[in-house]
């Protein structure tokens, strides 16, 4: 594994040590942790979790129990360690396993991932671990499945993907209680990432809703989007 770096999250309020070279945790994992709709005394589900920044950030927010799975050794290593960098070891844990053949004794009430979803069209990362985080061989919807597997009666499931891979996992998600809340780059922009998340109590038609700009004209993130990412903000995605 490459050096470690130090970097805060939520306007420095966590700390995350994760590898200076390879994958690295940013944007995606702060909009995914806001969009989980967990509260206190709940327990939540990440699948490859990486580093623990995802599950950190929703931790800090909510105030709920989080496990993650992670199937490289050294990025459980170094999430353990930031739980206990961030004080919260007794309620945020990560283990070693394979989000794709999983086997858990209980479910949750809310699981939730940033998989790898990137198709092997482009050129494969040289890193071994950022490859593997990036590009999910068309396991995605995969992915998918084994998530819905770990949801608790009345749960939900929430994922983040880059916008072109979404007709994929709408064709494993259940018809009702499906959500999907756009991410624009700029205004008047088509999305990059969208965010999906399935409601097992509700029963209506899946909506497209009107999602979020990131950034102004002058490249500064959006004040919606800046408390997001600084002030540890609940993303209502369904009410």
């Amino acid at each position: 594994m490459s050096a470690i770096t130090e970097d805060g999250f939520l306007n420095g309020r966590l700390r995350v040590r994760q590898p200076r070279r390879g994958f690295r945790a940013g944007l995606d994992a702060v909009m995914l942790a806001a969009a989980v709709p967990a509260g206190v005394g709940e327990m939540a589900l990440e699948l490859g979790a990486g580093v623990g920044t995802a599950s950190l950030c929703l931790a800090a927010r909510s105030g709920c129990d989080v496990t993650g799975i992670e199937i490289e050794p050294e990025l459980v290593d170094l999430a353990n360690q930031n739980a206990a960098l961030n004080e919260v070891s007794g309620r945020v844990r990560f283990e070693i396993g394979d989000a794709l053949n999983l086997v858990l004794e209980r479910t949750f009430d809310h699981v939730f991932c940033n998989p790898p979803f990137h198709d092997d069209s482009g050129q494969r990362s040289s890193d071994v671990l950022r490859a593997r985080a990036l590009q999910d061989a068309g396991t995605l919807k995969n992915w998918v499945r084994n998530s819905l597997d770990h949801v608790a009666s009345k749960g939900s499931f929430t994922i983040i993907l880059r916008a072109n891979r979404l007709g994929e996992v709408l064709e494993v998600l259940p018809q009702a209680g499906v959500y999907i809340f756009p991410l624009l780059p700029h205004a008047g922009e088509p999305p990059k990432r969208v965010i999906v998340q399935w409601r097992q109590t509700r029963r209506g038609r899946r909506a497209r809703l009107q999602g979020l700009v990131l950034h102004q004209t002058n490249g500064r993130y959006t004040p919606e989007a800046d408390t997001l990412l600084r002030d540890a903000v609940p993303l209502r995605i369904s009410s």
